[in-house]
């Protein structure tokens, strides 16, 4: 059993609100993500995206590439014409060894739209689950079969958001879908990640790590801010320094042998929460917390 840290950019350049780490360079934020312990990083749009330039990057700090989002519109196009659309992202990914693309539908989405309140989501209509997990099965079996598993990232203010959608998305799809578990986003929807956790672990390909703060997620939600006031109220820290119970989430996908990256993204203002501070502590914090978790499993 193979476990390994890894981090998201996000905490030094937020890439829906740009005005969040824009000044903080790219060189800046590898050199503090390796200092910090973590073995790998995904993608982030300061990052160069031809392969061999990447590699260098990444080479100079001794980081391995972990994964990259890739925004999905199966609602707007059927799955071979995706698959056409993510060729160079696909390509990008698999050339530098990751093996995971993390997915998300975002036809009708509004988490990038900082005046569009959470309760505007969009929602599937039931009669368009069949197509869309039919669209989704497709894909994710043209992807695994040229090299790279299917992680799908339930995100606030998109079509899969809530703990229902979860279900309902695992329901209509092949095992060929996988899901990417992010704690934060599903502390945010209203869902136990515990819960999850246990009852999909064999489904779970991707895990993000992503602590909430309670008195600001109730602000949040009190307010029906939309997502990205709630990042900027704070709503999200680095795992161990919120509510999210990481031994009880991870212990299931222990038992159920997972073997793969667990990545702390935990969007921050970078003015406020120092990511070189942040890094480190999520790193000690899950060195101590999540990894003899799996260690004890694999003994």
């Amino acid at each position: 059993m193979t476990i390994r840290l890894g981090i998201n950019p996000i905490g030094w350049t937020n890439d829906d609100l740009p005005a969040l780490g824009d000044d903080i360079p790219l060189e800046t934020c590898l050199d503090e993500a390796r200092a910090a312990g973590f073995a790998g990083v995904e993608l982030g749009r300061k990052f160069p995206r031809e392969p061999r330039a990447l590699a260098a990057v990444l080479a100079r700090h001794e980081l391995a590439l972990v994964s990259g989002w890739y925004s999905l519109r199966l609602l707007e196009r059927d799955a071979d014409a995706e698959y056409a659309a993510m060729a160079s992202h696909f390509a990008l990914l698999k050339a530098l060894g990751a093996g995971v693309m993390v997915v998300c539908e975002v036809t009708g989405c509004i988490h990038g739209d900082l005046r569009a309140r959470l309760s505007r989501r969009p929602h599937l209509p039931p009669r368009r689950w069949r197509e869309f997990g039919a669209r989704l099965t497709r894909l994710a079996q043209r992807m695994r079969g040229a090299g790279l598993r299917m992680a799908y990232h339930h995100h606030m203010g998109t079509v899969v958001q809530s703990g229902a959608d979860v279900e309902a998305l695992l329901e209509h799809t092949g095992p060929e879908v996988e899901l990417l578990l992010d704690t934060g986003h599903l502390s945010f929807a209203g869902e136990d990640p515990v819960r999850v956790a246990a009852a999909h672990a064999s489904r779970i390909a991707h895990v993000h790590c992503k602590d909430v703060r309670p008195a600001a997620l109730a602000r949040a939600l009190n307010r029906d801010a939309s997502f990205l006031d709630a990042v900027l109220m704070g709503v999200f820290t680095v795992p161990g320094d919120g509510c999210v119970d990481y031994p009880a989430v991870l212990g299931p996908l222990a038992r159920a042998g997972y073997s793969g990256w667990l990545v702390v993204e935990a969007e921050q203002d970078p003015a406020i929460a120092i990511p070189s501070l942040q890094a480190r502590r999520a790193q000690d914090y899950l060195a101590r917390a999540a990894l003899p978790i799996f260690d004890g499993e694999a003994r």
